[in-house]
């Protein structure tokens, strides 16, 4: 175990010391450079952050649930335990693609989409 902890120390410091400038390089922010312009913008990219999240916890769910079921050993109540975790993932990943689905069809009949929902025409 210390073995390996030394070996990845000598790693990570071989990759810091060999690093460039180009690693740093940054560009500048001009005044007109944000992250969103509009309210819309906003509401859509954190639409998309809380389902990418949600997606990344669903199937961490489930493979948590997929590793119990292997290491349960036979032992009824881990198996019992494991499948619920599995059975609960899938129906946490179809409520949120569900979730996904009708507000995109919500949106489709109202003839808009999140970009343009809250914009200064949109209202």
């Amino acid at each position: 175990m210390k073995k390996s902890l030394k070996s990845l120390a000598v790693a990570s410091s071989a990759l810091v010391a060999t690093a460039t400038t180009a690693f740093a390089a940054t560009t500048p922010v001009e005044p007109g450079d944000v992250f969103f312009t509009d309210i819309g913008q906003l509401i859509n990219k954190a639409l998309n952050f809380v389902m990418v999240l949600g997606a990344l916890l669903v199937f961490g769910y489930l493979i948590w649930g997929g590793v119990e079921w292997i290491t349960s050993g036979g032992d009824k109540g881990k198996t019992e335990s494991a499948r619920n975790k599995i059975t609960a993932a899938v129906v946490g990943l179809i409520v949120l693609a569900a979730s996904w689905a009708i507000l995109m069809l919500l949106l489709g009949f109202l003839g808009t989409d999140l970009n343009s929902l809250f914009t200064e025409a949109g209202i």
